[in-house]
């Protein structure tokens, strides 16, 4: 069995393009875990990772430069807005994030949680928000070392592996 690939390197963070689906979608299934989704357990036949409400435009991808000398994904972001609703144009929710086994441990999520703040203020907003799972302590700790705040607890809201969950909202504006 190969190994994994080592991370040498990170490239700079990008805008995904139709062209990752495929890419995006193993990281996504590869990722997936109750620790941090409610949804259930990804099984084929699988959709498509982008539609019309999760479009290429609100993803940004880490790729890193592995040992091998190759370029593979090493993670993404999604950045979209939490509401259609003029009125809350000025937000942007943090909707995904997801960082590959490999390349775990070398500041990959806080890189990407950068980028969103520089391409959230891109787009004129003033805040960021996310919702995180309360029994989700690593993403906790890096949101709240990000300066991210905790606004509100919705306790008990999903029910995973036989208990009830938090539901965490955190948020942060975007000073520059």
């Amino acid at each position: 069995m190969p190994s994994a690939p080592q991370l040498r390197s990170l490239c700079p963070v990008r805008p995904a393009r139709p062209e990752d689906e495929s890419a995006l979608a193993a990281l996504d299934r590869a990722t997936w875990s109750t620790l941090h989704s409610v949804q259930p357990e990804p099984r084929p036949p699988y959709p498509p990772f982008f539609d019309d409400r999760h479009r290429p435009a609100e993803f940004l991808l880490a790729e890193g430069v592995t040992d091998t000398g190759g370029t593979d994904l090493a993670g993404y972001i999604r950045l979209a807005r939490p509401t259609p609703l003029a009125c809350n144009a000025h937000v942007r929710q943090i909707q995904g994030l997801a960082v590959t086994e490999w390349a775990r441990g070398h500041g990959v999520a806080r890189v990407l949680l950068r980028a969103a703040y520089a391409e959230a203020r891109r787009l004129g907003a003033g805040r960021i928000t996310l919702r995180v799972l309360g029994h989700n302590a690593p993403a906790r700790a890096l949101y709240a070392s990000e300066g991210f705040a905790v606004e509100g607890v919705l306790p008990g809201e999903f029910f995973l592996n036989g208990r009830y969950v938090d539901d965490v909202l955190m948020g942060r504006p975007l000073t520059p």
